[in-house]
Parts: structure tokens; C-alpha cells; sequence
């Protein structure tokens, strides 16, 4: 005889672990927020740079900031295992080699 499934319970299931993945990526996104230092940016300025980076149909540029980006969680990255292996370093990661465009 089948196992009776209990599909409310599934659906619930499922329901929860969607929210607690949109919950982390709303976390994460404030964490990248502060990290590169945008959270000093007025809220108006902050939207308006991400609308036009959504608008954005350049791939050269698209390029460009993909690898600006990269070169921020390789540095990053870098720093924080520098840190728990027991180094000390000021500032903020946003002053590590990021410039205005």
C-alpha cells in the first residue's frame, strides 16, 4: 500500500524555505549595501544608480563593472581571511581600490 502524502504540509514546507531565501538575499543585499560603502549615498542617488544599471545595454560597460566587482569579493575575501588568521586592519572595504565612475 502508498504512503499517504500530506501535500499542505509540503506546499507549507516549501512556503517557508522561499521565504527564508528571499529573507537572506533582502540580508545580503543590505550587507553588500554597506560593505562597498553605498550606504553613506542618499536613498534617491542609491535607487536612481541601480535603475540606470538595470537600463544598461552596453556590454562593454556591463563588462567593466563585472570585473570591478569581482576584483571587490577577491579583495574582500582576501582581507577577512587575513583577518581571522589574526591580522588587523582599518577602514572600510569600500576604500580598498573602488572608484567612482
Amino acid at each position: 500500500m502508498r504512503k499517504v502524502r500530506d501535500f499542505d504540509a509540503e506546499l507549507k514546507a516549501l512556503n517557508d524555505r522561499a521565504k527564508l531565501l528571499k529573507q537572506r538575499k533582502v540580508q545580503q543585499f543590505g550587507e553588500l549595501i554597506e560593505a562597498t560603502g553605498a550606504d553613506t549615498l542618499e536613498p534617491d542617488l542609491l535607487a536612481g544608480a541601480l535603475l540606470a544599471i538595470v537600463g544598461e545595454t552596453d556590454k562593454t560597460m556591463m563588462t567593466k563593472w563585472s570585473a570591478r566587482g569581482a576584483q571587490f569579493f577577491r579583495e574582500t575575501s582576501r582581507r577577512s581571511s587575513r583577518r581571522s588568521g589574526g591580522g588587523v586592519e582599518g577602514g572600510k572595504a569600500a576604500e580598498a581600490g573602488t572608484e567612482p565612475t
